[in-house]
């Protein structure tokens, strides 16, 4: 059951990594797409859509990456002190 349990949570993180990279660049691409249709305004929008997508992709990549580093370092075993014969 546990090895279900291990499997379960992986496809959980893997799925929310690659939605919260995908996720942002579309929707700035789609909102600076749709800013040059509403109001007629240049390909420039789209360039600035373009990298403010990649630049929350990079953040989102940052945050999933440091969240798995946290939750690896609370799986680690931990080792009992070693014994010393000074302490009675």
């Amino acid at each position: 059951m546990k090895g279900i349990y291990d499997v379960a949570r992986h496809l959980v993180w893997l799925t929310q990594f690659g939605l919260s990279v995908v996720i942002p660049p579309v929707l700035c691409i789609l909102g600076a797409v749709w800013l040059k249709r509403q109001f007629a305004l240049g390909g420039w929008v789209v360039a600035v859509g373009v990298a403010a997508g990649v630049l929350a992709a990079i953040s989102c990549l940052h945050g999933s990456l440091q969240a798995l580093n946290r939750q690896g370092k609370g799986f680690e075993k931990k080792q009992p002190p070693p014994v010393s014969f000074n302490q009675h």
